[in-house]
């Protein structure tokens, strides 16, 4: 029997300075060479965190247009070798993003999270921060102790009825409604009229 739970999506920005420390490549496969077998499962090939899901290296604390991309394309190479878990695509009602999450990463500490409307953020803690002089383990070398993976939403989406749901423990499923008719704020055209 499979089980499904709605996720809290937070939306407001607590912690504005967050990921303030890039993840290179170079540090990544270092740290991927000498991680544990729970290191290779979150951000391990085809998993929705790892900086090279989309093919060339890519920050996961960097916000990505997902939705200006072809699931099918992307994707293509994991895909034709089994190794993608991630799926996303588009209705004429919501943008929805499909990813499997590695075991015991889902439910107990994973967030999603809204900032200012613009970007949809995944992320978790995997280990408690070792005493230092910042409290946020999100600002410093933060891949040692979670993950996270930032995206663009549209802008007709209509990030204030965003929903998470989490499936089995394993499938993470968002759904951002689509705006019916995306129209601009008193406060967009205002900035026009003033251009």
């Amino acid at each position: 029997m499979s089980s499904c739970i709605k996720l809290e999506v937070e939306t407001e920005d607590q912690t504005p300075q967050k990921w303030c420390i890039s993840l290179a490549e170079d540090v990544f496969k270092r740290f991927l060479s000498q991680g544990s077998p729970t290191v290779h499962k979150v951000f391990g090939e085809g998993s929705l965190f790892s900086p090279l899901l989309f093919g060339n290296f890519f920050d996961p604390s960097d916000a990505f247009p997902l939705w200006d991309f072809e699931s099918e394309s992307l994707l293509s190479n994991l895909r034709n070798s089994g190794k993608s878990s991630v799926d996303w695509f588009q209705t004429d009602q919501a943008y929805v993003l499909k990813a499997e999450l590695p075991a015991g990463v889902g439910k107990t500490n994973g967030q999603i999270h809204v900032e200012k409307g613009k970007t949809v953020e995944i992320s978790g803690q995997l280990k408690q921060q070792r005493e230092s002089k910042t409290k946020d383990w999100r600002s410093c070398n933060w891949w040692e102790y979670g993950y996270v993976r930032r995206l663009e939403l549209p802008e007709d989406a209509d990030w204030r009825r965003l929903e998470a749901y989490l499936s089995n423990d394993v499938i993470l499923e968002i759904r951002i409604p689509r705006n019916p008719l995306h129209t601009d704020t008193p406060e967009d055209a205002v900035g026009k009229n003033s251009e």
